[in-house]
């Protein structure tokens, strides 16, 4: 897979619309190339942190679904994510 830094255009992500693009701006994230590399739990947990709100699980779904996008991957409805994010999310519970 080839990471796809030649997008220059958030709205060319499946799934990034104008609210998950001001979440990203939230993250410092300002160009698409920098998703690139990122932790979308992490990026989920983040935002959650630094706006004081609980966000629905589902928007971790639309980052998972974004980066993996930019990394090479092909494109996803957000909800293609959503098992994996279930498992990922519970094994974090588990650790705490």
């Amino acid at each position: 897979m080839k990471n796809r830094t030649d997008i220059n255009d958030f709205n060319i992500i499946p799934n990034v619309g104008p609210a998950t693009m001001r979440y990203l701006s939230i993250l410092g994230i300002k160009k698409p190339f920098e998703l690139i590399g990122q932790d979308p739990y992490s990026m989920f947990h983040e935002l959650c942190r630094v706006t004081g709100k609980q966000f629905d699980p589902c928007l971790a779904d639309v980052f998972i679904s974004a980066v993996k996008f930019m990394e090479g991957g092909p494109p996803q409805k957000w909800w293609h994510y959503t098992e994996e994010r279930k498992i990922q999310l519970a094994k974090e519970r588990n650790k705490s």
